[in-house]
C-alpha cells in the first residue's frame, strides 16, 4: 500500500513539476477516462438480474430522512468536495485563464455538469448493488455501506460475482485512480500556487516546491496505508471537510458581498464578461448577500445542533480520536485568522479601527492588466476614493494616486 501511494504521488509530481502546461495535458485523460468506463459500467450493470431493484431504491426518495436536518449538511458537504467552492482550487485555476474568459458560463457547465454526473454515476453503483442483494437475496439497505467503503469494499464484492471479473477490476479501479489524481491535481496546484504567490522568489524552484510538498503529502498518507487506514480515513473525512469549510464558504460570502460589496464585484465580473441586464445583477447580488449565507448558516447551525461522535460501522470511536478530529476541523480556521493577524500587525500605526480599515480597502494597483473596452465599468478608477463598509458604516480612504497611474494597475 505504501508503494502504491508513492507511485500515485510520484505521477502527482510528474505531472505537476511544470505547472499546468503539463498537468492540463493529462487531465484530458484523466477526466475523460472515468466517463467512458462509467457507461461501460452502466452497460453491464442495467443487464445484470435485480439491477432494476437497486436503480429503484436510489431513485425512491426516503421523505423521513429528508426532514433530518443532518442530511442536508452531509449533502451541502459532498457539494463542496464534488465541486471544491471555498477549498481555493476553482480560484486557483481560473487565475490561468484569459482575462475576458466567460467565468459565469464555465461556472454553470461545471454546477450542470457535476450533477449529472453525481446522477449518472448513481445509477451505476446501485445497478450492481442490487444485483448483489439479489445474489445475496437480502434487502438493499443490508448490503450497503457508508464513505469510502461503498468503493473500496462493496462495489469490489460485487465485481468478483461477475463473469471476467478481472477486467471489470481493472476498469473500476483504474477509473477511481484518475478521479483521485483529478482531485489531487488542484489541491495540489492550489498549495504550491499559495506558497509561490506569497515568496515570488521561489518561483525558478517550482520544481522543487512541488517535490517538497509531494513529499510531505506522502508521509502524511502513510497512515492510511496501516491496517487501521479505513478508520483514519473516516475520522479524516468526517471533520477535514465539514463545518470548517462552511464556516469559510461563509466567510467568504460576506467578505466579497458586505465588505468589499457585492456592486462592486458585480462590476468586477462585467468587466470580464460584458454588461448584463439589471435582473441578472439583482439575483446574484441578493443570492450571495443573502441567500446563499443564510442557506449556509442554516446548514452549519444544524449541524452543530445534530452533532453525533464518528463511527466506522459498528465501531464507535474513542474520545481521543474525536478530538482528534475536532483539531483537525479548527485548524484550518486558526491558520485563516493566523494570517489575519499577522497581516495586522504589518500596519505601521494607528488604532485599531484603523488598522481594520485600513487592511479592508483594497490595495493601490488593484485592478485588471487589460481592460475589456474603452468605456469600462467604474470599478477600478476610484481606488482613491474606495469606500469600505463596515458594521453598516461607511469609511472613504483618501489616496495620492493620479488616474494615469491607475491606468497602468496589473492584477
Amino acid at each position: 500500500m505504501a508503494m502504491c501511494l508513492l507511485a500515485a504521488w510520484a505521477i502527482v509530481f510528474l505531472c505537476l513539476c511544470k505547472g499546468v502546461q503539463s498537468s492540463g495535458k493529462v487531465v484530458y485523460f484523466t477526466a475523460l477516462f472515468p466517463y467512458v468506463v462509467l457507461v461501460i459500467l452502466f452497460v453491464r450493470g442495467v443487464t445484470l438480474p435485480g439491477a432494476s431493484t437497486g436503480i429503484l431504491f436510489y431513485l425512491t426518495p426516503d421523505w423521513q430522512r429528508l426532514s433530518n436536518a443532518v442530511v442536508w449538511g452531509d449533502a451541502a458537504v459532498q457539494i463542496f468536495f464534488a465541486l471544491s467552492p471555498a477549498w481555493g482550487g476553482l480560484i486557483t485555476l481560473a487565475s490561468y485563464n484569459k482575462f475576458s474568459n466567460n467565468c459565469y458560463k464555465d461556472s454553470l457547465i461545471v454546477a450542470i455538469s457535476n450533477i449529472g454526473t453525481s446522477f449518472f454515476a448513481g445509477l451505476v453503483i446501485f445497478s450492481v448493488i442490487g444485483f448483489l442483494a439479489h445474489e445475496l437475496n437480502v434487502e438493499v439497505t443490508k448490503v450497503l455501506d457508508q464513505g469510502a467503503g461503498l468503493a473500496f469494499i462493496v462495489y469490489p464484492e460485487v465485481v468478483t460475482r461477475l463473469p471476467v471479473s478481472p477486467v471489470w477490476s481493472l476498469l473500476f479501479f483504474v477509473m477511481l485512480l484518475t478521479l483521485g489524481l483529478d482531485s489531487q491535481f488542484a489541491l495540489m496546484e492550489t498549495v504550491t500556487t499559495a506558497i509561490l504567490d506569497r515568496f515570488p522568489n521561489l518561483r525558478d524552484y517550482k520544481v522543487w516546491v512541488v517535490l517538497v510538498v509531494s513529499v510531505f503529502g506522502y508521509f502524511g498518507g502513510l497512515i492510511f496505508t496501516t491496517n487501521s487506514g479505513m478508520y483514519w480515513l473516516q475520522l479524516v473525512d468526517k471533520y477535514a471537510a465539514n463545518w470548517s469549510v462552511l464556516l469559510i464558504a461563509i466567510s467568504e460570502c460576506i467578505l466579497i458581498s458586505w465588505v468589499y460589496g457585492a456592486d462592486r464585484f458585480l462590476n468586477d465580473i462585467q468587466e470580464m464578461i460584458g454588461v448584463r441586464s439589471n435582473c441578472w445583477k439583482f439575483f446574484w447580488r441578493w443570492m450571495w448577500k443573502v441567500v446563499t449565507p443564510a442557506a449556509l448558516l442554516f446548514i452549519l447551525f444544524f449541524n452543530w445542533i445534530e452533532y453525533a461522535p464518528v463511527k466506522y460501522g459498528d465501531y464507535v470511536y474513542p474520545d481521543w480520536a474525536d478530538a482528534v478530529g475536532w483539531v483537525i476541523g479548527v485548524f484550518p480556521i486558526c491558520v485563516i485568522i493566523g494570517m489575519g493577524v499577522a497581516k495586522y500587525t504589518t500596519v505601521p500605526q494607528g488604532t485599531f479601527r484603523e488598522k481594520i480599515h485600513f487592511l479592508l480597502q483594497p490595495t493601490p494597483d488593484w485592478g485588471p492588466a487589460n481592460r475589456r473596452s474603452t468605456n469600462p465599468l467604474p470599478t477600478y478608477d476610484s481606488v482613491r476614493n474606495t469606500i469600505v463598509m463596515v458594521n453598516g458604516l461607511p469609511i472613504i480612504q483618501e489616496t495620492h494616486a493620479d488616474s494615469e497611474s491607475l491606468e497602468d494597475n496589473r492584477l
